[in-house]
């Protein structure tokens, strides 16, 4: 970050510098969310039984979440922290020095996980896989999928887990652009090598390692050039506990809502097998493609405002910290109102993009408004979580993060089926999502008057 991107991120006219960092940001969040969305939208369309192999896909969903939810606990809990040590650094000299070590020390996480991760999932998938739905039916398409996408998980922590240190310094244009290059490279890829070299999901798969790769690359190049401020310093990388507790500790709430997410997959999916079977497996499957689609312009939105609220939050200057809240909420609770409203009267026109059996497009359109029930609101709680990260609130992020998910929504797509059946699953989704939403308002209201 250098001078200009500082004197920006605490003096420039706020309209244009939040149009300036979110539209980049909302770019990169939709083309990271194209990663796997395309694949899905790809495989569906693969001939024959379609419904099968979008399953396979579908089931993978909990490992693939927590994969990204791993990089999201270093990067979403570093980020803020070093953009409040920039925000300090006009004052303190060494304050870029504490950047720069939060940094290295979110980059040491990151290799960690992934040595972890891939061992973990490459010795168990199977099992994992039948534990989270997959028949004899859909095990196959599961098995080759994964089997392929966890070679690319060290590129899938270092390019998701650092992109938001390069957002931290303003350089949102630069961080779009490190997604976009493997999104557009995978959006190539995939045709050729599932319809082309007749790959089926094997090449989604290796388009999407390959993909991920580019775009690790990448990033690494960026944070370690001269040119840029807060960089990784390779000769000066060193384990340090205290701060790895910190990213930890402000990382924990992105990273349970993503965690828990996958959670959420394991059981719907298993709970759909038993009370649906096979299709309604895949209806969920699209249904939570949709969900990401929807939502991710929203996250690229709030994660684009975050570094402007830690900067000024750091620097003292709290009047601009309540303006930008207070934009960021009402332009989030417009656009989750908007999506409500397409996605709640035009289904169709959106699950044709996943599937071509008329059985499937016709149980997922007739699904997807109540699934979506909630989703106008929902803009709130992610405006509400996106600024307790950004102010350093780790409990009250916690506690937004958990409310939803672990809180309300497991239990009861856990006993709303007892009642329900499978609509029970369904309607967990909207009651959880609204509940948590006014919680949310009300703690941000809280805090907002507090500044």
């Amino acid at each position: 970050m250098n001078m200009k991107n500082k004197l920006e991120l605490g003096s420039a006219p706020l309209g244009k510098l939040m149009v300036k960092l979110a539209i980049p940001s909302i770019v990169a969040f939709f083309i990271n969310i194209l990663y796997n969305v395309v694949d899905r939208i790809f495989i569906g369309h693969i001939p024959g039984d379609s419904s099968l192999p979008l399953t396979g896909v579908g089931i993978c969903l909990p490992i693939i979440t927590l994969i990204s939810a791993f990089s999201s606990f270093a990067g979403s809990g570093g980020a803020p922290l070093a953009a409040i040590e920039l925000g300090k650094s006009e004052k303190d000299s060494a304050a870029l020095d504490r950047a720069k070590q939060i940094l290295s020390n979110a980059f040491i996480m990151l290799c960690f996980f992934s040595v972890v991760l891939t061992t973990i999932f490459f010795v168990g998938k199977e099992t994992f896989l039948i534990w989270f739905g997959a028949s004899s039916e859909t095990l196959p398409f599961a098995n080759d999928y994964l089997s392929i996408y966890l070679i690319g998980t060290f590129f899938v922590q270092l390019s998701i887990g650092l992109n938001p240190f390069i957002t931290a310094q303003g350089k949102a244009k630069t961080a779009m652009v490190s997604m976009m290059i493997g999104a557009i490279l995978n959006i190539i890829l995939d045709p050729i090598f599932i319809f082309k070299l007749n790959l089926g999901v094997k090449g989604a798969a290796i388009a999407t390692v390959i993909s991920q790769f580019v775009s690790a690359i990448w990033v690494l190049t960026f944070l370690t050039k001269k040119s840029t401020l807060l960089k990784i310093e390779w000769r000066k990388i060193k384990f340090n506990f205290g701060i790895c507790k910190k990213i930890a500790s402000l990382g924990i709430s992105p990273f349970i809502m993503q965690s828990t997410e996958s959670a959420i997959f394991i059981i719907f999916n298993s709970s759909l097998q038993r009370y649906g079977g096979d299709i309604y497996v895949a209806v969920m499957t699209i249904m939570q493609s949709l969900m990401q689609l929807c939502l991710c312009p929203l996250q690229g939105f709030t994660s684009g405002i975050q570094p402007i609220i830690s900067y000024n939050y750091g620097a003292k200057n709290l009047g601009r910290v309540k303006k930008v809240i207070k934009r960021m909420t009402i332009i989030g609770f417009a656009f989750s109102t908007v999506a409500f409203l397409l996605i709640s009267n035009f289904p169709i026109y959106f699950v044709k993009m996943f599937a071509t059996d008329f059985e499937l497009i016709d149980l997922a359109a007739k699904t997807c408004p109540i699934y979506f029930g909630a989703m106008w609101i929902f803009g709130i709680q992610m405006c509400a979580q996106t600024t307790f990260v950004g102010l350093g609130k780790a409990k009250t992020s916690l506690i937004i993060a958990l409310l939803r998910k672990v809180i309300l929504l497991i239990p009861l797509a856990l006993t709303l089926p007892l009642f329900f059946g499978v609509n029970g699953i369904i309607w967990a989704e909207p009651i959880a999502s609204f509940s948590s939403a006014i919680t949310s308002a009300i703690l941000l209201f809280i805090c907002y008057k507090k500044l």
